[in-house]
């Protein structure tokens, strides 16, 4: 038994019946000739197999009686691989926009808390003999980092260690529950004066500093922030790293600055035409403070909030003021602490804090603290095998918040940089149209930088859609 952290519970307190906090993690893989018969049966026995480095999909959400304290992760409970590893088939042709279109309907509904907080979709019927994984994951038990590992653990990417017997734990007695939350509670309250002088410390050097500590705008009302419908709707695209690289190292910018740039390019075009104009946006941008390869689960990161320059018209001026926004925010979230909300979230009250969130998602209107989420998470640098097959590509998408109707991922993998957009139902009808403008964006900021608008196809990916 251990117990969620702060943060991980306020991910789990801020989930309601239409914003889902699950993420979605994608893996297309082509089989080789002789392993065209593997089968969901065999995918199951797979995953039975590697439970040993996959440790977070045996954890069980125990509720602590009256909700005195934040839940606690069961350990090695009990998995029904039937009910977790599902199938589906997607209808012909069986390409990027039918695996798509399936992926929007898997994240369209919550994770059931009374088993282990994952789904598994074994999904056939992709054209050119592949298959895709979906794995359908909550957040509180990981952050992008975290899933990247998980990923890595879960593909022939890491030596494997010896396996051994996996043996299910006890359920825990109402008796051990309570007693555990007034021994952490106990050791909560003893970290008080620590997280005081942490949170002092981040004020003083933000007083002390000369540079801007926020941006000093509220988020613009859009056609993405509204009440947010239970559908969801799922979209992705290709690009070659090498070119982003090539663009980036022309322009003096960083691949998480090509990131924000492009879609803030996209941004734009979308916003003019659906809101006739194109203010700047806020957006929140995760970063995390634990790096470790070795963690599989668990939340470490905060959000931090960057500005993105949708009133440029000019490619190369949006590239440099993304730039520039982002090097602001990271130094007010340094300035701050990037810890801060994460210590602080220890001290939240579960049922408080789930009343709130179920406020602030039945409420429409302008969203007072961003426009949307963009994340840019390093992926996997070699090519992984599951079940002896080549995972060709892999997209993953955290989820949508209260009032914000719109996710931009990008996952990087070997040679590729992998595009994922999430929506609800009402932000568009079609989430393509955001992949669409984010490939146009970037064949405009490579155009301005005199770069060859003939993009790099990249061999082992599916179609554009």
């Amino acid at each position: 038994m251990k117990r969620l952290s702060g943060w991980d519970a306020v991910l789990l307190y801020s989930e309601t019946p239409n914003v889902h906090m699950h993420t979605l993690k994608v893996a297309v893989i082509e089989l080789d000739p002789d392993r065209r018969d593997f089968t969901i049966d065999a995918f199951r026995q797979v995953i039975a197999e590697r439970m040993e480095k996959l440790e977070p999909l045996s954890y069980q959400l125990i509720d602590v009686p009256g909700k005195f304290h934040h839940p606690m992760w069961r350990e090695h409970c009990e998995i029904d691989f039937g009910y977790h590893i599902r199938p589906w088939r997607l209808p012909a042709p069986g390409g990027r926009r039918e695996l798509d279109e399936a992926i929007g309907q898997i994240g369209s509904t919550a994770l059931d808390r009374s088993h282990p907080l994952w789904e598994m979709y074994f999904v056939e019927g992709l054209a050119n003999h592949r298959i895709a994984v979906v794995l359908k994951i909550h957040h509180a038990l990981a952050d992008g980092v975290a899933s990247a590992n998980l990923m890595a653990h879960g593909m022939d990417l890491l030596r494997r260690p010896e396996v051994g017997t996996y043996t299910p734990d006890p359920a825990p007695t109402k008796r051990q529950l309570v007693g555990s939350a007034f021994a952490d509670h106990l050791r909560h309250i003893g970290r008080i004066p620590a997280t005081l002088r942490y949170t002092v410390q981040g004020i003083n050097r933000v007083r002390r500093s000369k540079g801007s500590f926020r941006p000093e705008f509220t988020p613009p009302p859009t056609f993405m922030n509204h009440l947010l419908t239970p559908e969801r709707r799922f979209a992705t695209a290709t690009l070659a790293l090498a070119d982003v690289k090539e663009t980036g190292k022309k322009l003096g910018a960083t691949i998480n600055d090509m990131v924000l740039a492009m879609s803030t390019g996209a941004l734009r075009s979308l916003l003019l035409r659906y809101d006739g104009k194109a203010e700047p946006l806020l957006a929140s941008v995760p970063v995390s403070y634990d790096f470790s390869p070795e963690r599989i689960w668990g939340n470490h990161f905060s959000g931090m909030m960057v500005a993105l320059p949708t009133d440029l018209a000019d490619p190369l001026e949006r590239v440099r003021a993304s730039h520039d926004n982002a090097v602001t925010a990271k130094e007010s979230h340094q300035l701050m602490g990037p810890e801060l909300i994460c210590r602080w979230a220890a001290y939240w009250p579960p049922r408080p804090t789930e009343a709130m969130f179920r406020w602030l998602s039945s409420r429409d209107g302008q969203n007072k603290v961003l426009n949307l989420n963009i994340s840019n998470v390093p992926g996997p640098r070699e090519r992984g095998r599951v079940g002896g097959a080549t995972v060709t590509e892999i997209y993953s998408v955290g989820p949508l918040t209260a009032g914000s109707g719109l996710n931009i991922t990008v996952w990087s993998y070997v040679d590729q940089l992998n595009i994922s957009v999430l929506s609800d139902g009402a932000t568009l009808k079609d989430p393509h149209e955001v992949t669409e403008a984010i490939l146009a964006a970037f064949v405009e900021i490579r155009r301005a930088a005199g770069l060859s608008e003939e993009l790099t196809v990249v061999p082992l990916a599916m179609a554009q859609a």
